[in-house]
């Protein structure tokens, strides 16, 4: 019995429990706008191009497309390293000086965007993924980072093993169970962790 967690495996796979990434890089993409009054240029600090990845980001545009006021200026890929992502986000911000915003694909790599965005003293608004506790410390601090959009891993492992000893035991199990995510802003992250 094999079940994937957290990212799509190839091979024979007999069920995927994973968060709702697409509605994680939405829900940062409208906290985004909300922090900007939905207008302003924003950049995508990209990661390994693997499903979960790809479907933050597209989430993320969706998001952005409903406010016409907002542009998205320029994407680029942190590899989800913090070291690579603050000198991608210091290469960023030298390219585009109005850039208004940023979201991370990942809390790691934020966390070197934060960085950056500290350095430079520019007001850049950051979103990002995962629920860190670091990342909720930082969004509960106040500053450049507006709002993480929290997986819950131990959720994921529950799940998967109760799907594999189902599926052991000879029940029918879901190809895929996608669990849900939250939005942690100022507001709410006061207590969060996994």
């Amino acid at each position: 019995v094999v079940i994937a967690v957290d990212a799509q495996a190839q091979g024979p796979v007999d069920s995927f429990v994973g968060s709702k990434n697409y509605d994680a890089g939405r829900l940062a993409g409208e906290a985004l706008a909300k922090s900007l009054g939905d207008k302003g240029e924003v950049a995508i600090l990209d990661g390994i191009p693997v499903v979960p990845i790809l479907e933050r980001v597209k989430g993320f545009r969706d998001a952005i497309a409903k406010h016409p006021d907002m542009t998205i200026v320029d994407v680029q890929n942190g590899r989800q390293e913090r070291s690579t992502a603050m000198s991608v986000t210091e290469n960023m911000l030298q390219s585009h000086p109005d850039l208004d915003g940023l979201f991370s694909v990942n809390d790691g790599g934020a966390m070197g965007a934060l960085s950056a965005i500290t350095a430079s003293g520019k007001d850049v608004s950051l979103v990002s993924v995962d629920g860190l506790a670091e990342v909720v410390e930082a969004v509960l601090r106040g500053g450049p980072f507006k709002a993480t959009v929290a997986q819950f891993p131990r959720d994921q492992i529950r799940v998967a093993l109760g799907l594999g000893l189902a599926k052991y035991w000879g029940a029918e199990i879901p190809a895929q169970v996608p669990l849900d995510v939250k939005l942690l802003t100022s507001e709410n992250a006061k207590g969060f962790a996994w």
